[in-house]
């Protein structure tokens, strides 16, 4: 039976999250209205009654599409326009405001207010198509970013070894089987000796994600060493787990979580992401480690580095930040994370986190590009 004071915590925390909700919700919907009135005002439809009521009814099903398509996930169509949705509204934020700002300074001047309007207008609506566009080049074009480290450990007989590092590709829906079979195409012409996935391999819906054939092409990877995976915080459905943990491993990953694994004279580490609040402590998972071996973890989120460092972890691979995806939100990611994006050394560990293979909401980068990554590792004791 639960205590008063938890029950009186989690009525506070429900009724916090509420609040929260409703603000945000009012937010969004001022700010679409700013999109949509914006828009009206440039297209000067006249005053046609019906023609403003559909015009209402399009913008709300458009605005609210991202939305209702988590609940129905099935609705290929739905889920295309709220994603697509988002891009343009992010856009639409960034310079909307510009532009009015920049019509308020034109007053000042002796030119035709309507006039320029209906220039200012063309001028955001071309900017938005090559901002979009430039920002799906870079959601689906992948660069391969290198890093030489080395750990100051034997590993048997091998003295070098080549890790190829994904993730964040949240395949599904337009992450999707063309993605899939670029990035198996890619990490294959890096000859890797072994391939780390530190998360959200899926995005939310493992239905997409089979019907798209993408655990088939995902068999394909080539690596001596195998390729293994921990799971990210996008890496659920409304079944159990370990139904998701067998469909990823049917895919040819072997799934570490919150466990470890010897694979010749490596350790491997996974752990549970850290949202999910089963998840063990790290000195738990390693208590029966061999320290002497050169551990690598896997860890989605790149928040525990101190507690990696102190249990001798000597590589941590991470991803989660996708460096923000869409300027500025690298600034935040920064803010909260002590390596949000590339290579960082604390002590005696080295920590590597991706901006991600994939995208999550909007299928554009502004400010970061889709990634794979390669590190060679140097032992030597």
């Amino acid at each position: 039976m639960a205590n008063p004071p938890d029950i009186m915590n989690a009525r506070k925390g429900m009724a916090m999250f509420i609040v929260i909700g409703i603000v945000t919700l009012l937010i969004y919907g001022l700010l679409v209205y700013y999109i949509g009135r914006s828009i009206w005002k440039w297209m000067s439809p006249g005053s046609s009654r019906l023609l403003k009521i559909l015009y209402i009814v399009v913008l709300t099903v458009v605005s609210t599409s991202f939305i209702s398509g988590r609940f129905f996930s099935n609705i290929t169509v739905l889920n295309i326009i709220g994603s697509y949705w988002m891009a343009i509204f992010y856009v639409l934020i960034i310079l909307l405001p510009l532009m009015h700002v920049g019509l308020w300074l034109l007053r000042l001047t002796s030119f035709r207010r309507h006039y320029m309007e209906k220039i200012a207008g063309y001028a955001v609506l071309v900017l938005m198509l090559a901002l979009i566009g430039y920002g799906t080049f870079n959601a689906y074009s992948p660069a391969v970013r290198s890093y030489d480290i080395n750990i100051a450990k034997g590993a048997g007989s091998l003295e070098q070894l080549d890790i190829v590092m994904a993730s964040d590709m949240h395949f599904g829906l337009l992450s999707g089987k063309d993605h899939a079979e670029r990035m198996v195409k890619e990490i294959n012409a890096l000859k890797p000796d072994i391939v780390l996935f530190p998360g959200d391999i899926i995005d939310d819906d493992m239905a997409a994600y089979l019907r798209q054939g993408i655990d088939e092409i995902l068999t394909k990877i080539q690596a001596p060493y195998g390729v293994y995976a921990s799971l990210g915080n996008h890496d659920r459905f409304e079944g159990e787990i370990t139904e998701l943990i067998s469909v990823l491993e049917n895919s040819g990953m072997t799934i570490l979580y919150d466990e470890t694994l010897t694979v010749d004279d490596l350790t491997l580490v996974g752990r549970r992401d850290k949202q999910d609040k089963d998840r063990a402590e790290l000195s738990s998972i390693m208590q029966n480690a061999d320290l002497t071996k050169p551990v690598i973890l896997l860890d989605h989120q790149p928040n525990a580095l101190d507690e990696a460092e102190q249990q001798g972890v000597d590589l941590v691979v991470s991803g989660h930040t996708h460096r923000g995806q869409v300027f500025p939100a690298h600034l935040i990611t920064q803010a909260l994370f002590e390596n949000d994006w590339g290579y960082l050394q604390k002590g005696n560990l080295h920590s590597v986190v991706s901006s991600g293979y994939g995208f999550w909401g909007p299928p554009i980068r502004l400010g970061s590009r889709s990634e794979i990554v390669q590190i060679h590792v140097t032992f030597h004791e």
